[in-house]
């Protein structure tokens, strides 16, 4: 099998299925006996409620959770904090060996923020795979909060799917976006095996991929062009060899000329 490593991104609802947590990491644990795995989670639930209950609003611009510098303390306990140490911790309880980072660990990601008006919302790029790669040659499973830093040492907010992303990219690795879905349904609830641009263009504007799992499909868009392979999307409850045997979930291919601009999302 492939030494290549697999990054798999996870979005903050998992935390509220320890079920789903177990399968995922015992999944985990097998494909790691052949190959390096690495884990990117968002959080999205978790600030929601913690800015819930301390009082401070959260607004979003074209989809995008606007995050102002005072709020980023709370943000970063929530998603560096308490949702990594929480995956870790389960993943311990699976008899795997995690390393708790954020983006900014180890000048693996260099970021920069979007623009003003979203706050402290940054844009990640690669930097030095050197530092990732020695932990995942010492065979623990990296755990990876979609926190990252400025150059200057601002602390950013990076969208999930772009942190998992750009992470895929500094290993050259296959990238998973995991969630309580199977992968991408037709419209008689059958799942789609593969789609490109064209088929989800079709797709949307027939009204079978709408809503969320637009959202969903257009980020895996923006990630298979941006790796220049395909990205998978299915359950956190499927195995993993599974889903790199195309036995279960949706590959989304990558095309040359699909738009890399404009799906931000959310953390979720």
């Amino acid at each position: 099998m492939s030494r290549s490593p697999i990054v798999i991104k996870v979005g903050g609802a998992l935390l509220d299925d320890a079920a789903a947590m177990t399968r995922l990491f015992l999944s985990v644990k097998e494909v790691q006996k052949s190959r390096p795995v690495a884990v990117v989670h968002g959080g999205g639930p978790l600030v929601e409620t913690l800015m819930a209950s301390l009082g401070l609003k959260s607004t979003k611009i074209d989809g995008l959770r606007v995050t102002p510098d005072e709020h980023m303390p709370y943000i970063c306990g929530a998603l560096a904090g308490s949702a990594n140490k929480q995956l870790c911790a389960a993943a311990i309880a699976s008899g795997l060996t995690p390393v708790g980072l954020s983006l900014l660990d180890g000048n693996m990601v260099v970021c920069e923020p979007l623009a003003d008006k979203y706050g402290a919302v940054g844009t990640p790029a690669t930097a030095d795979a050197s530092f990732l790669k020695s932990v995942l040659a010492q065979s623990v499973l990296p755990v990876i909060s979609s926190i990252g830093s400025s150059a200057q040492g601002r602390l950013l907010n990076i969208n999930a799917d772009q942190a998992a992303t750009v992470i895929a990219e500094l290993l050259d690795a296959e990238l998973l976006l995991l969630s309580n879905v199977d992968g991408v349904l037709d419209g008689n609830k059958a799942l789609i095996g593969e789609l490109d641009a064209t088929r989800i263009e079709e797709y949307s504007a027939a009204g079978v991929i709408v809503d969320g799992m637009k959202v969903k499909v257009d980020a895996a868009l923006q990630s298979a062009n941006t790796l220049s392979r395909a990205v998978y999307i299915a359950s956190w409850t499927a195995d993993i060899t599974d889903i790199l045997n195309k036995n279960t979930g949706t590959q989304i291919i990558p095309c040359e000329t699909s738009s890399l601009n404009g799906v931000l999302g959310d953390n979720e």
